[in-house]
């Protein structure tokens, strides 16, 4: 009779197909788990689906209007500057109408001016002509003399930081810190603040003034120039006021700034691309093409030719070729850059980079919504005369380029604007929106209804998650006891293969998917597999 030894080889070949044995038995109890999470995953989709159905039915059938909880917007949604720009229409006693020089009628609003005029109260309506600097001085007085028929209009010119190095360079020298929140020289100030604080006298009360217009007009720049100190944020890029902001001008006027009004998609595209909100940083923008596009096609040819010393081309997608060969902005290969040149290009137009200007129109016709007794109300409790005195002095003070020096534009008109947030279209560009009915948006908000629906029992799959992450827990632990239940069967090696067979054949049987996780997600180490 031979007695076996600890040491022994055949014994150590048994412990090791035993190891073997029971990591199979923990994989398929593994497998096992990710099964009936699996199936609960699905169940709780069906049951979750089945309540939004119903849910949806229920709404239908009650006929009630889909009244949605008011969520936060985002700010830098169009539907939050409409609301914000609602705001300072709904808390102002004056409007300031914020108009680039160098296309006047383009810059006005005629949804917003009717707005104004139709609430009541004695709110008043007033034109500030900004950058005139950009535009020949005959233009500039044709265009004061056909404005200030329709509503008084202040000639400006707003303040500009220094934000060239080279001028900033020249101060250092002399100082150590430069700063930069005071503006240079501007005109018109003395002028428009005159105005409102006799309005002020007249109403015997402290008042307040929104400014409002399109993206880039200069409408925070306005604000600086009257506070004398940079209060607001100006950029280049379009929308960066997002919200109303108060600023204090003395105890008896406060300034409102305002984003810039939605352009609607229905305006021209040479309309959308300068009044509209653009966002040239987006990479492959489509936007920015059909802008430069639209401009390119409504300017003198020969004028941009010899601005951007360029020779002759045919269309504006030759011009960003040629341009771009020129200022070195090419690609691998020697591949012209039209992307980036033309938010270049884009930039010169909507920013004071480039002296253009428009033609006003031949006779003066006031839009419907502006009658004679409209017009006078507006004028009523201004110093005309002395508006007209103060605005010519602001004239012969300025420097203006000269009429051959400034490209010849033809302006699209007044540019409708959108003022209701149930009519502001949010996803796609201007252009890619243009003909959208109602049954479409209807769609696509109750398709984003069902997203945020779906998305409440998602979270239910994370709970899931955890449970696994326990289970592996559970999983450590049973190595451990399985250790020291193998520590206890090195001194029994009694292991045959047909046992080992049939406990496995048993342990197999006991697992199923019908069963709770709770009865099989650990070995049960109390029966002898083995």
């Amino acid at each position: 009779m031979s007695v076996s030894v600890p040491g022994d080889p055949d014994v150590l070949s048994g412990l090791g197909f035993v190891c073997n044995q029971l990591e199979e038995l923990k994989q398929k109890q593994k497998l096992n788990r990710q099964k009936e999470h699996e199936k609960r995953r699905k169940l709780e989709a069906k049951k979750n689906a089945a309540k939004i159905k119903e849910k949806a039915e229920g709404k239908e059938s009650s006929g009630k209007s889909k009244g949605k909880t008011k969520k936060p917007l985002n700010k830098n949604s169009k539907k939050s500057f409409c609301r914000e720009l609602n705001k300072v229409l709904e808390a102002s006693d004056v409007v300031l109408e914020v108009l680039d020089a160098r296309d006047p009628m383009g810059c006005r609003c005629p949804q917003l001016e009717q707005a104004v005029i139709s609430s009541g109260g004695n709110k008043k309506l007033l034109l500030v002509l900004n950058k005139i600097d950009l535009v020949p001085k005959d233009n500039l007085e044709k265009w004061l003399n056909y404005l200030k028929k329709e509503f008084p209009t202040v000639a400006f010119k707003s303040a500009t930081l220094m934000k060239d190095k080279t001028v900033q360079e020249q101060f250092t020298k002399r100082r150590r810190h430069v700063d930069l929140s005071k503006p240079s020289q501007c005109f018109g100030t003395k002028c428009l603040l005159k105005l409102l604080q006799e309005h002020g006298k007249t109403e015997n009360r402290a008042i307040q003034v929104g400014v409002v217009g399109f993206p880039n007009v200069g409408k925070s720049s306005v604000i600086n120039s009257l506070k004398g100190a940079r209060v607001c944020n100006v950029s280049i890029a379009r929308g960066v006021t997002k919200s109303m902001q108060i600023v204090h001008i003395d105890k008896q006027t406060k300034i409102l700034d305002s984003p810039s009004v939605i352009a609607d998609p229905s305006n021209s595209a040479l309309a959308l691309a300068l009044r509209s909100i653009i966002d040239t940083e987006e990479p492959g923008s489509a936007d920015v093409l059909e802008a430069v596009n639209a401009i390119i096609n409504n300017c003198s040819k020969q004028q941009v030719m010899m601005h951007y010393s360029m020779p002759d081309f045919r269309n504006p997608e030759e011009f960003l070729s040629l341009l771009a060969q020129r200022r070195g902005m090419l690609k691998k290969g020697g591949v012209p850059d039209i992307e980036n040149v033309a938010k270049l290009v884009l930039c010169d137009w909507t920013g004071g980079r480039i002296s253009y200007h428009s033609e006003p129109p031949g006779s003066q016709t006031p839009p419907p919504y502006l009658t004679e007794q409209k017009i006078a109300e507006m004028q009523e409790g201004f110093n005309l005369k002395n508006l007209e005195e103060e605005n010519r002095n602001t004239v012969q003070a300025l420097k203006y380029p000269s009429p051959a020096s400034s490209i010849i534009f033809q302006s699209a008109g007044m540019a409708n604007g959108t003022l209701e947030e149930n009519k502001v279209i949010e996803e796609g560009s201007n252009w890619k929106n243009v003909g959208r009915t109602k049954e479409e948006e209807e769609e696509e908000e109750e398709e984003e209804e069902e997203e945020e629906e779906e998305e409440e029992f998602t979270e239910s799959d994370d709970d899931e998650d955890d449970m696994e992450e326990d289970d592996v827990e559970e999983e450590s632990k049973v190595q451990v006891t399985r250790k020291a239940k193998l520590g206890k069967q090195e001194a029994n090696p009694t292991n045959s293969e047909e046992q080992m067979a049939e406990g496995e054949h048993s342990t197999s049987l006991s697992f199923s998917l019908d069963k709770p996780a709770e009865e099989d997600d650990a070995y049960d180490f109390n029966t002898d597999y083995v």
